[in-house]
């Protein structure tokens, strides 16, 4: 009997006291708590991916061409002026065999240094912009080409320098309508001194050659250079 009620004393006195202590530190927390669960991935819309592929082509299409190289326009009027005074005071076909060995030299120089830049841009040519700007530039090119035949075949050699420059004019300005603003004045100042050479004597052929593609993109190509790098 005695140790029996030992046993109830003891109880009471310290395992109820450790009980006590237990829940009372505060370790069962009966504030409510949000239960967190793990993110699942949110798949877009069917049609939030169209809308997408449309600004990212918005975009292409609004952005401005801006790999011509000033540094291919300096070069371009550096061998332009070698070959107007290569092509100085010679007959007409030996005059022309020079400009027309000019004109490969400076599409290479040109493409390169272009290139060049546009793939430091992290923009190729064939970007939306950079296609643009040579779909516009080609046809002008083209019908140059093609008034050369004509026009060597009728005897109009001395009318070539006029047309060369207009023609040309004329597609850097339809080219440059995708490219810094810079380009088209460029197109314009070309333009007029075509027409200005078509009411020139012939004798000043060679040095409208020499002012237009020589001088003309040695100027322009610091300004590019100046303005927008590369």
């Amino acid at each position: 009997m005695v140790g029996l009620r030992a046993q109830k004393l003891c109880t009471a006195k310290y395992l109820t006291s450790i009980v006590f202590r237990v829940y009372s530190a505060g370790v069962l927390d009966f504030r409510p708590h949000r239960i967190r669960r793990r993110a699942q991935p949110r798949l877009l819309p069917a049609g939030a991916v169209d809308d997408l592929r449309f600004i990212r082509q918005t975009m292409e299409r609004s952005a401005a061409f801006t790999a011509v190289s000033g540094w291919g326009q300096i070069a371009v009027g550096v061998s332009a002026l070698v070959a107007a005074w290569v092509a100085a005071q010679r007959a007409p076909l030996p005059w022309l065999r020079v400009w027309l060995v000019e004109a490969g030299i400076a599409v290479a120089l040109a493409l390169g240094t272009t290139q060049h830049k546009a793939a430091r841009a992290g923009s190729p040519l064939t970007s939306g912009p950079g296609r643009k700007f040579a779909l516009s530039l080609l046809p002008p090119v083209l019908a140059g080409l093609v008034m050369t035949v004509v026009m060597v075949r009728g005897g109009l050699v001395r009318d070539l320098p006029g047309m060369w420059l207009m023609l040309y004019g004329a597609g850097v300005v339809t080219g440059g309508a995708f490219s810094v603003a810079i380009v088209p004045v460029m197109g314009i100042c070309f333009m007029t001194l075509g027409v200005t050479a078509f009411m020139s004597p012939a004798a000043w052929g060679n040095g409208f050659m020499a002012a237009g593609f020589g001088g003309l993109h040695v100027i322009f190509g610091f300004l590019i250079l100046r303005r927008y790098g590369g």
